[in-house]
């Protein structure tokens, strides 16, 4: 029987797209001079290793960003502020059934902030891991290894972790955990009840 279930957030909980692709998008940007910041030291950032502020202010004059470091985090966040209401409501009827629902996400420290004081994450989950304060992101082993030594009530098979990127759904599996892909709310449901029932 499951009794915790572990959701992502962009791709998850979060509908907005790739901020990458939109900021390409809305400003006529060279999505591969993006790609190379978000695959590249941002990936520091995610593992609290460096501050966001500081590796994004040589690449805004780059991108033609006027504004200051401060205005383009606020318009990347607020871009990103798309959460699933079906899903949001799914969680909170699974909890009032004594499910607990934790967040597990690869999040620098500005943007976990923001997740829990402007989208309500802090009220809407049990508890919230972010990648920027483990020290490791998915698909890292470490990072599932963290997650689960803080769930020290639990067994490792009555732990369901969901995510939209394969690889980390091949890392949680292979850590010793169920893993389900997520796609779309409908789906979702489908493979809920069966977890549910057993």
């Amino acid at each position: 029987m499951i009794k915790a279930v572990i959701f992502d957030a962009d791709g998850v909980l979060i509908n907005g797209g790739m901020f990458s692709e939109y900021l390409a998008r809305e400003h006529n940007l060279d999505i591969e001079k993006l790609t190379t910041f978000f695959t590249g030291s941002f990936r520091k950032a995610l593992t609290g290793k460096a501050d966001l502020k500081k590796i994004l202010n040589p690449h805004l004059k780059t991108w033609g960003w006027k504004e200051s470091v401060d205005e383009f985090m606020k318009y990347w966040f607020i871009t990103g502020h798309e959460v699933d209401q079906n899903l949001i409501t799914y969680i909170e009827d699974l909890r009032k059934k004594g499910i607990k629902c934790y967040l597990a996400t690869n999040q620098e420290k500005y943007r976990i902030a923001y997740m829990l004081d402007h989208m309500g994450f802090s009220k809407i989950f049990d508890k919230v891991y972010a990648s920027a304060h483990l020290g490791y992101r998915k698909p890292d082993m470490e990072f599932f290894a963290k997650v689960v030594e803080d769930l020290p009530e639990f067994e490792e098979n009555e732990i369901l972790f969901w995510d939209d990127t394969p690889e980390n759904i091949k890392a949680a599996n292979k850590f010793g955990i169920y893993a389900e892909l997520y796609t779309d709310f409908s789906d979702f449901k489908k493979k809920m009840q069966r977890y549910l029932k057993t």
